[in-house]
């Protein structure tokens, strides 16, 4: 059995499999289709800079299948994402820890903590993940929005976010978001890629927008006291501008389920419940260390410096 890097001799099987694997990355799937298992895997061969890894176990006995994964890895991110295993009739094949403990070795050294796999509960993957010893953190729904572009929008509060946005973008994340799911997901570092909804000087709801060619990727975050933001939002996705037909997906996370009664009686269609698992590669760990100190004063002062430190583990 080895484990190694997809190259171009593998691209038989990669044409085979790619109507027959698992995904686990529903953002991804949704605005760029299946499509993305070949593209991803060459230019994970031809350009690994972007982040993109695919790697395959092949067996010693060619009766068996070889099986395929691919993990996703933006270079100083502490996030990685799983992106698909295949096939989908080898989920169950007793090679495949081996071929996740791999990939996993893989980013760790890149610096990853943590790799993500959205998965719906009731199938057998999700039962592979938790014995791969990944956890549940958080769960989710995804809904598709129906209906066609109108002349006119009413969400005028819905504007583009700036720069000047991100600290009142953090301040709603901290409040709404609970901290089990931010020691994984912290809130926005740097730019923002989104839409914001205010009143006045207060900042009431923010949403994560992802385009591809298949689709439109929506994550909202939005307070309970705004009222009817969700209608706006709604109106407004139906009305981005180069929509043309391309559908458009709505997640919403357990903490704020609250949204799902107002998607139902906006007419969105809903997905299963899923499950977001995350694997822990790394554990931020305080160590106390003694520094001495001249004497002041007749004394030997001494103070804990803590340090922080990262262990890793599988």
């Amino acid at each position: 059995m080895t484990i190694r890097p997809f190259d171009w001799r593998d691209l038989p099987i990669l044409l085979r499999y790619r109507h027959h694997a698992l995904f686990f990355d529903n953002a991804l799937v949704l605005t760029r289709g299946q499509t993305w298992i070949p593209a991803g895997a060459i230019l994970s061969y031809f350009a690994p800079a972007t982040g993109v890894f695919t790697y395959l176990l092949s067996h010693d006995r060619d009766s068996d299948l070889p099986l395929m994964g691919q993990v996703i890895h933006t270079a100083g991110s502490q996030i990685a994402r799983l992106s698909f295993l295949a096939p989908e009739a080898a989920i169950e094949s007793q090679a495949l820890p081996q071929l996740i403990d791999h990939m996993i070795t893989q980013i760790g050294w890149r610096g990853a903590f943590h790799l993500l796999a959205e998965v719906d509960e009731r199938t057998v993957a999700f039962e592979m993940l938790r014995q791969a010893s990944f956890a549940i953190y958080v769960r989710q729904r995804v809904w598709q929005l129906s209906g066609e572009s109108v002349a006119e929008s009413n969400s005028t509060l819905w504007r583009a976010s700036t720069d000047n946005d991100l600290i009142a973008v953090r301040s709603l994340y901290n409040n709404l978001v609970p901290g089990l799911v931010q020691q994984v997901e912290p809130p926005p570092a740097d730019h923002l890629h989104s839409m914001v909804y205010c009143k006045g000087d207060d900042l009431l709801a923010y949403a994560e927008l992802r385009y591809g060619l298949r689709g439109i990727w929506v994550h909202p975050f939005i307070h309970p006291d705004a009222e009817d933001v969700i209608i706006q939002l709604v109106d407004r996705m139906r009305n981005l501008r180069n929509r043309r037909s391309r559908p458009i997906y709505l997640c919403v996370r357990s903490y704020q389920s609250w949204l799902e009664n107002a998607l139902e009686e906006l007419g969105a269609a809903a997905g299963p419940l899923q499950a977001v698992m995350v694997k822990h590669l790394a554990i931020a760990k305080r160590v106390g260390r003694t520094f001495a100190l001249p004497a002041l004063e007749g004394g030997q002062p001494e103070v804990t410096a803590p340090f922080a430190r990262s262990e890793s583990k599988k």
